[in-house]
């Protein structure tokens, strides 16, 4: 857990009453019909919980696919190979 001195932690108080004051003032600028709208909006987006977490590879890919330019090299085919007898 990080510390913060005195004066952060005023700083950071200051500044989320006056994000909360803007909040309340754009709010009450905005028309009632617009605000309640959007209101419901913002409900449902809290209600609906934050969006499942996609994968981080494509389904099928090896597990540490190498780098760009890494790749492993083919298997070396002879085609002037000697048959034996």
């Amino acid at each position: 857990m990080t510390k913060h001195s005195g004066f952060e932690r005023q700083r950071r108080a200051a500044e989320t009453e006056r994000t909360r004051e803007i909040a309340a003032a754009w709010q009450a600028s905005i028309p009632a019909p617009i605000a309640a709208t959007f209101e419901a909006q913002v409900r449902a987006a809290h209600e609906r919980g934050p969006a499942e977490r996609q994968p981080d590879m494509a389904p099928g890919t090896a597990p540490r696919p190498p780098r760009p330019g890494h790749e492993p090299k083919p298997p070396k085919v002879d085609t002037n190979a000697r048959r034996r007898r």
